[in-house]
Formats: structure tokens, sequence, C-alpha cells
């Protein structure tokens, strides 16, 4: 009997075989570690669906101004428990670690409002040396070395604080002085994967 008769005699005959496709594969190694990103998701509904928000701020000699910083942090109505706070402090010559640790432990322990959910203090120094007042900092001669530092930091910073969870970046300056309180939902409301705001600065009074 040749192949194609073996064929043709046997083709009323099914033997059954089940494929079970959905095994689970266990894995035990503990070096290794799975990240389900398919469960987050950024939309205008982020307060009703509990989305998460990293709020992220590099700091450089910035005591001064930090009181005043955490104020309007603490009045945004985003609810704080699903906020995260990161800060990197580097090349600072002032006591702005220690002031951001007690502010921080202020807002915290704050009666009457409700703590943020965490807060990611990163120490990285880049070697930078130019002055943080407004004529240094604006000069043309040291936007080069400082927005290359500023790069830096953000990449150091959002590495070291981003996590899974968070669906939404919140980059915000430290020596702002007036914020709308609203300023997340407005940003969220959007629905835009980058927004810039634009920003005011005034002049010095003599």
């Amino acid at each position: 009997m040749s192949l194609n008769e073996q064929q043709a005699w046997n083709a009323h005959m099914h033997t059954p075989v089940v494929f079970n496709h959905h095994a689970p594969v266990t894995i035990n190694d503990s070096t290794i570690q799975h990240v389900d990103l398919n469960k987050i998701h950024s939309t205008r509904q982020a307060i009703d669906n509990e989305e998460r928000v990293l709020i992220l701020t590099p700091l450089k000699d910035a005591s001064p101004y930090l009181a005043k910083y955490f104020d309007l942090l603490v009045e945004l109505t985003y609810p704080h428990r699903l906020i995260d706070l990161g800060f990197l402090v580097g090349d600072s010559t002032d006591d702005t670690l220690a002031v951001l640790s007690v502010e921080l432990e202020r807002i915290q322990k704050q009666t009457g409002s409700v703590p943020f959910n965490s807060a990611t203090i990163v120490e990285k120094d880049f070697g930078v040396v130019i002055g943080q007042d407004v004529e240094n900092r604006h000069s043309f001669a040291a936007q080069g070395p400082r927005r290359k530092a500023m790069g830096r930091a953000r990449n150091y910073l959002l590495s070291s604080a981003l996590k899974p969870e968070h669906s939404w970046v919140y980059w915000r300056d430290v020596d702002i002085v007036e914020s709308p309180e609203r300023i997340l939902e407005d940003f969220i409301s959007r629905d835009r994967d980058i927004l810039v705001p634009s920003m005011l600065i005034q002049p010095p009074i003599y």
C-alpha cells in the first residue's frame, strides 16, 4: 500500500487530541521581575480611576523657596493620597537638603491636610558651580552647561522615582510663587501626552 493509498484508507479515522494552550508557565527565579503596564491608564477621569501622579522637582540652592513651594503644593485639589513626590538635590552649597527634609515632614504631619502618598529624595552632584541668581542663571554663557546639568538631573530623578503604578508625571519648578490649585485637573482634562504651561517671570521691583 502506497502512502497515498494509506492516507485515503485512514481518512475517516480521527484520533482526538486535546492541547491545553493555556497551561500556566511558572517562573520561580527571584531575579526575574514581571511588570504589567497594561493595567496603567492615563485618562480624563483620572480621579475616578484613582490614577497616580508623580510630581518631580530638581533642587539646587533652593532653601529660600521651599516653604512657599510646599504651601502651594498642599493647596493642590487633586487627591494627595494619589500623589507621590520626587526631589533631586544636587550641587547645593546651602542647606537645601535639611530644609527639604523639615518641610516634607511639616506637610506630611500638617493638621487638617491629607498627606501625600510618598516622597523620594535623590542626591546627585554634577559639578555645576553656576550661581542661582537671575543674572547668572540666564546669562548666555551659562545656558550650555546649565541646561546640560538640568537634563542630566531630570534623567536621574525620573529613573529613580518613576514607578510602574504612575499614570502621570508633573515637573514643577521650586521657585514658583503662584499656581492654580486645580492645575493637575486642568492638565489632565486636556488629554494630551505632553503639556508645557506658560510661565510669567515678574521683574524685580526697585
